[in-house]
């Protein structure tokens, strides 16, 4: 089957089985609002761990490049999770598997919040990360079901807007709790929003039935496809650069540019503001032009990242970078678009293993990063690693171009 047909196929697997949801206009703005709550809290406990590495360091006695593993750790139960979760629950409907999956994600935060010790917070944060992808990927597909398909990409970016305001609301508040109380308090509040989303998915997400024909073979069916691992190779690798440099953006702003610790809670700010910016900004512009989108966020990212590498020890040319940084997540809903127009009828594992994608980005950028620090290139190398990843991002954007105009050349010369 060619790439088009497939994207067709997809496209009606999209709207018509879609889970059973009212779709008048409150309906739809309540449906989002749960969801969204829901990427708040993920976002809040995924990043607030970047603002607090030196105290998690401090308090378990073990170094900032030690302490990064944590991060890698929730990062890889999201690798791990997402397709298992995704496959295993292909007969649940699409209400039960989003309730369950923010169950464990609230109990897991909780649970990490009196973790005993640094090896038993790390294993707490590998398993709290499980539900991650599977509950975007699902989340997003509920989203898209709701609006007609040339605003797909919108409905999900409205999604994720939980995850970026969590950036700037959520993450620099639960940092500065956690630098003048206790890191442990800011995952304690990130169980207590898991809860609270349970409870409003529970109201306003009515119960589906599971899709005819759904499977975990259907499933499975997305790893046939060669467009799907092109445009999860472009998140894992080109969507790196941005968690290299944020991974050690505490650390990068006192000791590189020399702010006050009080200033990094406003680093994270600026952060998340670049990420509502270019998660509105970048799905409308994908709603449109989808690759085009994709390919000049990765291009923008190696400019960026380049500049930052050359001037972090100036405290606003930083700033600056970090915001723009922060704007690159513009390629989020874009290859989560992507994926649900090559993808087939194996949606569900699809719009999860993107999220599996950009957690292997987490993992790759926190540990590339990591290494370049402890090699002695200092914290500013963050900068030069972001800017390969994106490089090589592009690369497989390339590859992935090229192999749809082959497909392309091939339908036409058959018929």
């Amino acid at each position: 089957m060619s790439d088009m047909a497939i994207a067709e196929e997809a496209c009606l697997a999209t709207k018509d089985k879609a889970p059973a949801v009212p779709h008048s206009r409150l309906a739809v703005i309540l449906i989002e609002l749960a969801l969204a709550v829901g990427s708040f809290g993920i976002g809040t406990g995924e990043f607030a761990i970047m603002g607090l590495l030196p105290n998690v360091a401090q308090e378990f006695n073990v170094t900032t490049p030690e302490a990064g593993y944590a991060i890698s750790a929730y990062a890889l139960g999201v690798v791990v999770g997402a397709p298992i979760i995704a496959v295993l629950a292909a007969k649940l409907a699409r209400q039960t598997l989003l309730l369950l999956l923010m169950a464990v994600f609230a109990v897991g935060n909780a649970v990490s919040a009196v973790a005993p010790s640094f090896e038993s917070f790390v294993l707490l944060r590998f398993l709290t990360g499980l539900p991650h992808g599977a509950y975007f990927g699902v989340a997003a597909l509920v989203a898209a079901s709701l609006v007609p398909p040339n605003k797909r990409t919108q409905a999900v970016a409205r999604v994720m807007m939980g995850l970026t305001v969590a950036t700037l609301l959520g993450t620099p508040v639960a940092t500065w709790f956690g630098q003048i109380l206790s890191w442990r308090i800011a995952f304690g509040a990130v169980g207590f929003m898991g809860a609270l989303t349970v409870m409003l998915i529970w109201l306003f997400l009515p119960k589906d039935k599971v899709q005819e024909g759904a499977s975990p073979m259907r499933e499975l069916g997305a790893f046939r496809r060669k467009q799907v691992w092109f445009t999860l190779g472009i998140g894992a690798v080109g969507f790196g650069g941005l968690f290299s440099v944020f991974s050690y953006i505490a650390s990068t702003a006192m000791e590189v540019a020399q702010m006050p610790e009080s200033a990094v809670p406003v680093m994270m700010a600026l952060f998340g503001s670049g990420m509502i910016i270019g998660n509105l900004v970048g799905a409308w512009f994908a709603d449109r032009n989808l690759m085009a989108t994709i390919g000049g966020v990765l291009a923008c990212s190696v400019v960026v990242m380049t500049v930052l590498w050359l001037t972090a020890e100036n405290p606003y040319m930083l700033s600056a970078c970090v915001f723009l940084v922060g704007c690159s997540v513009a390629i989020g809903p874009a290859l989560q678009t992507r994926l649900m127009d090559v993808a087939a009828d194996a949606q569900t594992l699809a719009a999860a293993l993107n999220h599996s994608a950009f957690n292997i980005a987490n993992a790759l950028g926190a540990w590339l990063g990591g290494l370049a620090i402890a090699a002695g290139y200092g914290f500013a190398s963050t900068g030069w690693v972001g800017a390969v990843l994106a490089v090589a991002g592009l690369v497989v954007f390339g590859l992935s171009l090229a192999s749809d105009q082959r497909s392309v050349k091939s339908s036409v010369s058959r018929a």
